[in-house]
């Protein structure tokens, strides 16, 4: 089922848009920046209008309201930085380092080993290597 959506004369700069499917009837403007810059500004001017919210930041009262929020919330006003265990880094996986072996010298490097790879080309069987020919 489709929603319905509805083109509107945006308020800020008069230009038309659709509204979002979301809040058709009660979006006013459209999505640039500065128009909701000024929608959010003219929000802001009609609650403060309404008596009961005229004095909401202002007098004892709401001094002491605020001082016990922040009593009961240390700190929810500061940006915590993650921990290096909270946010690991998507682009790198994590490194384990491994302990280095050392390999050991041998004694006769002189004379070479009978099992060498370059060697046991010549010890296979002619057949063998002229059946792998065809």
């Amino acid at each position: 089922m489709k929603r319905p959506t509805r083109k509107r004369k945006c308020l800020p700069c008069q230009a038309c848009f659709v509204s979002d499917y979301r809040n058709v009837g009660r979006q006013r403007s459209c999505s640039k920046p500065s128009c909701k810059q000024a929608s959010t500004a003219q929000s802001q001017r009609r609650w403060l209008q309404k008596p009961e919210n005229r004095a909401h930041f202002c007098g004892p009262d709401n001094v002491k309201r605020v001082q016990l929020w922040r009593q009961d919330h240390p700190g929810s006003w500061r940006r915590k930085a993650p921990a290096a265990s909270e946010a690991p880094n998507a682009f790198q996986e994590t490194f384990t380092p491994q302990a280095m072996t050392t390999q050991g010298v041998t004694e006769n490097v002189d004379t070479p080993q009978q099992d060498a790879l370059q060697e046991a080309v010549f010890i296979q069987p002619a057949v063998l290597v002229g059946l792998i020919a065809q």
